[in-house]
């Protein structure tokens, strides 16, 4: 399948371009980017053409995999969706609910990257997890400090205006909605920095807590996830931080897709119903109310 990429930042140079051009099902067809020289930088490393015109690179391909901000993200892969394009996007969606909703309605095959779900690790985890069912908690921390000298995502400008809620949280809840199910209710307090409390009532009854930033204090950094009811506490394990081995299962899972097998658990549909969550949750502060969906 001819993919083209959408993107120059770190997580192109990173993740998407090497594992487009490792996978054996992929033909890595060329690049578009905002930075005309950063996109000529990044498609010379892997030979293939730079694009100015995103048009062009639509129509030259068969899917495309984007590694830009959301709410550039969004109307881009849109545009590629209704030309027929598959599509490989990142995560959040998008940061507008209109839009995901679009992305949730399109008729092609969709993957939505977020990392840790595309691990063997996890998914024996929620495997368990859903066959033992009865679980009525959920917590999940997951603070980050990327604003140092050394961390390519702090220079991130949608990182730091939309903070951890957008950034980690699509995380959290890609572990939490395959156990508890689907959010009715969502409660939010804003922090200090960009600490965010989302406490989420989950349509079976269940109730999951999530803490929730990137511009934490260095030596509070962590990421730790618990379920616990009537079977006990079910700690979740650590995987091994490897997202070009689970880029290349993204890959996987989009091409069966588009060849006819299943949709993803990870489409652009459950990316829609992430969207929906976070969006609420900035409403809650804005409001300060419990917000229904």
């Amino acid at each position: 399948m001819r993919f083209g990429l959408f993107g120059t930042g770190p997580w192109a140079h990173l993740v998407h371009a090497p594992a487009l051009a490792a996978h054996s099902g992929v033909e890595f067809t060329g690049v578009w980017g905002r930075d005309p020289a950063r996109t000529a930088e990044l498609a010379g490393q892997y030979g293939v053409p730079a694009y100015s015109e995103v048009d062009a690179l639509i129509a030259d391909v068969d899917a495309v995999a984007v590694a830009l901000p959301p709410d550039v993200q969004a109307p881009l892969a849109l545009r590629a969706a209704a030309a027929g394009r598959h599509l490989l996007l990142d995560k959040p969606v998008a940061t507008r609910v209109e839009e995901a909703r679009a992305l949730a309605a399109v008729e092609v095959a969709s993957v939505v990257f977020f990392t840790r779900r595309f691990t063997p690790e996890m998914d024996a985890f929620l495997a368990e997890a859903v066959a033992t069912g009865g679980w009525n908690e959920a917590r999940v921390d997951h603070l980050g400090a990327i604003f140092t000298p050394d961390n390519p995502f702090g220079a991130s400008p949608w990182r730091r205006e939309r903070g951890g809620l957008w950034d980690v949280g699509p995380h959290a809840l890609a572990l939490v909605l395959p156990v508890l199910g689907p959010v009715a209710e969502v409660t939010t307090v804003a922090g200090d920095r960009d600490l965010t409390y989302l406490l989420l009532k989950h349509a079976g009854g269940a109730v999951s807590r999530l803490t929730l930033a990137v511009d934490a204090p260095p030596a509070a950094a962590r990421e730790e996830a618990v379920f616990s009811g009537e079977a006990g506490v079910l700690e979740v394990p650590s995987a091994e931080w490897a997202p070009g081995e689970a880029m290349s299962r993204a890959l996987d899972q989009l091409l069966a897709a588009a060849a006819g097998g299943p949709a993803s658990a990870l489409d652009a549909r459950f990316g829609a119903g992430v969207t929906e969550i976070l969006a609420a949750a900035e409403r809650s502060i804005a409001d300060r109310a419990t917000i229904r969906l």
